[in-house]
Parts: C-alpha cells; structure tokens; sequence
C-alpha cells in the first residue's frame, strides 16, 4: 500500500512539473518590459514591443524546430522517457529520504548517496583531476553529470549551507538546467556544461584564486559555468542573423546567444524561487554578476578581453583583494573552462574535437539546403577536423592559455600547455598540409587577421 502511493505521488508530480512550467523570462530592464520565453527547444516570444510569436524571415530555417535540428531518427522517441527517468530519479529520493524516512536534516551530499554506483562516487572524490572523464561520469550518472556534479561541487563548497539555499530549490533548478540544454546537440550540450563547470572548479582551486575568492565569488563562478550555454540553438549567431531569426532581432545582433543564455538562466532562478529568500537587492545583484561572466564568453570579444589581461600582467596591477578585480579574474577563468577542450587529455580532447566539428558541418550542410553562405569552418567538403583544430589552437587557444599561466603558474598551467602542445601536434600528422596553410594564414595580414573570429567556431562560445 505503501509503495503505491509513493508511486501516486512521483506520477502526479512528474505530470504536475510537465504541465505547469511556464518558461524562462527575459526582462529588459531598460524598456521596463517582460519577454517570456518558453524553454525546451520551443522558444518564442510574447511581448509588447512588436515581436511577433513567430518572426519569419525569407528563408525556410525558421520553421525548424531546434530541438530536432541534430537529432537522429531512431532517439526522437526517447527523448520523453530520458527526462522522466531523470525526474523520477530525484523524486523517489525525495520522497523516500526526505517525506517519508522523516530523516532529520542531512549533509546535502547524502541526497546524491543513493543515487550513485560506487564507480561514480569514486569520480566524485577525484572531482579536482584534470584527467576527469566527464564522458565515463555521464554514464555512470544515466546523462545526470550536470546535475550531481555541479550539486556535488555546491555542497563541497559549503555554499548551500552558507547562503542558507533549499536543497530542493537547488535540485529543481540543476535539473531545469540540464533540461534546457539541447543534448541532440552533439557539442552544445549539458556535458559540454558539466564539463566547463568542472574545469571551472580545477580554476577555483588554483592558489592564486583559491586564497582570494570569496565564497559569492565561487557561487557565481559554478553558476555560471553550469548555465553559460543553456538554451543552446546548436546554431551559431551568424546563422540566427543571417535567417532572421527573432533572437538575433531582440538582442540586436550583439551577443545573441549569450544575453540569451544569460536571461534563460536568470528565467531558472526566478522560476524555481532560488535565491527568493535574499534581499532583493541581493538577488539582483546575482543575476546582473551571473550576465557579466556568461557575456564575458562572446569569441567576438576575445581581444578585448586578452588585451586587458595582457596588459594587467605586465603591469602587476592586478588586486584580488579588490571585487572588481577578482570578478574580471572570474571572467577569464570561465573563457579558459569554456574552450579548455584542446588542453585536455588526448582521449578527452579528441572526442570534443569532433563532437563540435559534427555540430559545424551539420550547421553547414542546413546551409547548403537553405542555399545560405556556408559559415566559416561549416563546410566539410573545405574542412577537416584537423584542420578545424590546428588553426583554433593556434589562433584562439595558445594566446588565451599563455596569459593564464603567466597569472596562474602552476602544475595545472603547465599540464594543460603541455596537452594542447601535444594535441596540436598529434592533429598535425593527421593534416600534412595544416603547417602550409598556418604558415600562409601568418603571412597575409588580411586573413591573419579574420582567423581568430572565424576559427573561434569551433569550441566553447559560438561566434558573433
């Protein structure tokens, strides 16, 4: 009888969380207006500022539905069964643990105890390796790494005891998140974000950070992390300009995908009520933090952001003592998580090498169908994963990492220049010709100087 009602109860509240979500919102608070966006891959906009629920431009894209966009026939029904699986999960443990156990109140890590195989835990205690398999943990976890991870990572911190956050609240928003993320996606996806969110912890760890960081500066620092590219279309900004898409309309073509990422993560908190028992001052304050990094990912800022850094370093002026410092410090710690993939392990960075050129090249194939221009590096007849892969190391990933290690010069700096060296060199005797055509790239000052935006395509944040 028991077990029965139990199981009453997980059925009406998985029905319940289905049917009631309302979706994200997006506010711009300088024209005072609230745009509702609805989540899981079916966005559209209601507002009152002239756009329409579907803004349809010339071209036939705009009736694709981005949840199918790279999907595979034969898991389009699977879809459903994996989110229940995943809902259920957290609420058997809810119920059991918490309603009917009357368990009095638990280290937040015995949530996650349960839930876990042994291999998983075993992870979990080397959650601070560089050589963290977040492929081997996504099994392990049945497609949940976001979710225990970046709770994991919260709990070990101490930051839900610190700032006095529900448990629940804190699962109900992990699980949204990783929901929101389009796994059909084969590289924007909640494992590129479980990942990113652990390489962001093996950053806070790192002395320099560790022994100036605030405990809000961490909590924002793994929020943003874990939702940097939520919502992601799969597309890059380019795409969405050039197919009218009403993204690219209400951001004005500037950072689309991030002021989105960042307004659908400010949709979660708001929804789930997460911070709703701070001041609101506070709670403002967290989301306006929570943009600045998620915008610092824009690949279209990437100068601006190194000059600065640059030109911190040679000055010896920075001061971790000093907030606006430290968050800038937070700004570069995210840009090096999020395109972080070269400088893993060869087993690990090979796997993101090519999950992200699959990504390009179906962007690019939607293209040759739509008969748009082929963005840069979307073409596979022009482009291969290696040559993909040298030109974004050279030009995006060596620059960015050796100014993180004149900041920050550690094991781990030194670990991963080694990787991206050995990296570089082993796509390198997969692309004879790459050295020429690097070579020829450095001597014409006008492609040198477009490659840094255009090879930027091929990890972490899209291109602007």
């Amino acid at each position: 009888m028991g077990i029965a009602l139990i199981w009453s109860i997980i059925t009406i509240l998985v029905r319940w969380i289905f049917s009631k979500r309302r979706g994200a919102i997006s506010y711009d608070s300088s024209d005072q207006t609230a745009l509702y966006i609805r989540m899981l891959g079916d966005v559209r906009v209601r507002s009152q500022v002239g756009f329409e629920p579907e803004r349809r431009g010339s071209h036939p894209y705009l009736g694709v539905d981005f949840r199918t966009l790279h999907s595979r026939a034969e898991s389009a029904g699977s879809i459903p069964a994996r989110r229940i699986r995943r809902l259920f999960s957290f609420q058997r443990h809810l119920l059991s643990s918490r309603l009917l156990r009357g368990a009095p109140h638990l280290n937040p890590l015995h949530i996650l105890d349960e839930d876990y195989c042994g291999q998983a835990k075993c992870m979990l205690e080397k959650v601070g390796s560089w050589n963290f398999d977040i492929f081997l943990f996504d099994r392990l976890t049945n497609g949940n790494s976001l979710v225990f991870l970046t709770f994991h990572l919260l709990s070990q911190y101490g930051l839900i005891e610190l700032f006095q956050l529900d448990m629940v609240k804190v699962r109900r928003f992990l699980v949204l998140v990783q929901e929101d993320y389009h796994n059909q996606n084969p590289y924007h996806n909640a494992v590129h974000a479980a990942d990113v969110t652990q390489a962001m912890h093996c950053y806070l760890r790192e002395p320099k950070l560790a022994q100036s960081l605030t405990s809000f500066d961490i909590l924002l620092g793994l929020l943003a992390a874990a939702t940097h590219d939520l919502d992601h279309p799969g597309v890059n900004q380019p795409f969405l300009i050039k197919t009218n898409h009403y993204l690219a309309a209400l951001y004005r073509n500037t950072s689309v995908l991030e002021n989105h990422h960042w307004r659908s993560a400010v949709g979660l908190l708001r929804e789930t009520e997460l911070f709703s028992h701070l001041p609101a001052e506070d709670s403002l304050s967290i989301e306006r933090q929570l943009g600045s990094l998620i915008l610092a990912t824009d690949i279209s800022r990437q100068n601006e952001y190194l000059s600065r850094f640059r030109t911190h370093l040679d000055e010896n002026d920075l001061n971790l003592g000093n907030a606006s410092h430290r968050h800038f410090v937070l700004q570069m710690a995210l840009k090096c998580a999020d395109i972080c993939n070269p400088c893993r392990p060869w087993e690990l960075s090979k796997q993101w090498s090519e999950k992200v050129t699959e990504e390009f090249f179906h962007q690019g194939d939607i293209e040759k169908k739509l008969k748009l221009e082929i963005s840069p590096l979307c073409d596979s007849e022009a482009n291969t994963i290696a040559s993909v892969q040298i030109g974004f190391m050279t030009y995006v990933v060596e620059p960015l990492f050796a100014e993180w290690a004149r900041f920050s010069d550690t094991r781990l700096s030194q670990t991963m220049l080694g990787h991206l060296g050995l990296n570089k060199a082993s796509w390198s005797t997969m692309e004879p010709e790459a050295s020429g055509s690097s070579e020829d790239g450095e001597s014409d000052p006008a492609r040198s100087s477009e490659e840094p935006s255009s090879r930027a395509l091929t990890q972490g944040s899209p291109e602007s």
